[in-house]
């Protein structure tokens, strides 16, 4: 039985990392629709698509054991910021033919977290890890120096997931509770701006076609049913493990960036991912280090 219930984990992680990795296709065909539009209705139908899971599966007890707790409550609602923030970026990054940046700021992500485990709760970095760190910090001030410019998106992008990774660590409660509850933080701001903020006849829903229209309506779909599968498999395999996986996401946006939608690969893109690639080969190198010294051990 263990033995097959890590088969599953492994066999959702790769399903949540695989759906994560294709989410820009599905943006790709609402293009039309601004981003802040399309945030909109992935924050309302992720809403209603968690009530009724929740309504079938259970775990309406959990919510109440939240609702109850404030100090919870104030840090989800910093979380759903930070992820309406990083969702909007994404989906902009996307539909502006940026979906190269999009994918470095995912390969950058696991180097962030390092960092912020750093600073925040007393995490100490290994020798190789530091070494990765500091091959990404310098594959960033090259990019400053020798092209005048900075990845703001990957690093925007990095930065509010690993925050919002951090924090929701301080909220000890199951993914789709967290996600219902920021969501339903964000619902009345998302409805506001659609009563007050944009002109009837400039919302798309009204003059949308039905396909577009049920496009949208899956935004719920696209958004939780990854983070149920991640949820799934981040009970049975370790953490050490699902880290492997989370690098398939960034590299099919690569790979569809570079051969389906033509993206330019220049010099300075090159060299930005050559310096993020190389740390990230000696930060998995330093993870399996780590976990063949702890077998040792034991």
């Amino acid at each position: 039985m263990p033995h097959l219930d890590y088969r599953k984990g492994v066999i959702l992680a790769i399903c949540a990392y695989t759906l994560w990795g294709v989410t820009p296709l599905y943006f790709k065909l609402l293009h039309e629709i601004s981003a802040t539009e399309i945030l909109i209705h992935r924050v309302l139908w992720s809403f209603v698509f968690l009530l009724g899971l929740m309504s079938f599966i259970g775990g309406f007890g959990n919510l109440r054991n939240v609702l109850k707790q404030p100090k919870q409550l104030w840090i989800l609602l910093i979380t759903s910021v930070l992820i309406a923030t990083n969702w909007l970026i994404f989906i902009w990054a996307v539909n502006t033919d940026q979906m190269l940046d999009a994918s470095l700021g995912y390969f950058i992500n696991p180097l962030v977290n390092v960092v912020l485990g750093m600073l925040f709760l007393s995490e100490r970095l290994r020798k190789l890890q530091w070494a990765a760190v500091a091959l990404a910090g310098s594959g960033v001030v090259i990019q400053l120096i020798s092209f005048g410019s900075i990845p703001l998106i990957s690093l925007a992008l990095a930065g509010t997931f690993g925050c919002y990774g951090l924090l929701r660590k301080k909220v000890n409660i199951d993914a789709k509770t967290g996600l219902l509850v920021e969501t339903a933080i964000l619902l009345p701001a998302a409805l506001g701006y659609l009563m007050f903020a944009v002109e009837p006849s400039e919302i798309s829903v009204f003059t949308n076609s039905t396909n577009m229209n049920l496009l949208l309506l899956a935004a719920g779909i696209f958004t939780t049913v990854p983070l149920l599968c991640f949820a799934g498999a981040a009970i049975r395999i370790p953490l050490s493990t699902l880290g492997f996986f989370q690098y398939i996401g960034p590299s099919i946006m690569f790979i569809m960036a570079v051969s389906l939608y033509n993206e330019p690969f220049n010099m300075e893109k090159a060299t930005t991912f050559g310096f993020i690639w190389s740390a990230l080969a000696i930060f998995v190198l330093d993870m399996l280090l780590h976990q063949r010294s702890k077998k040792r051990i034991k």
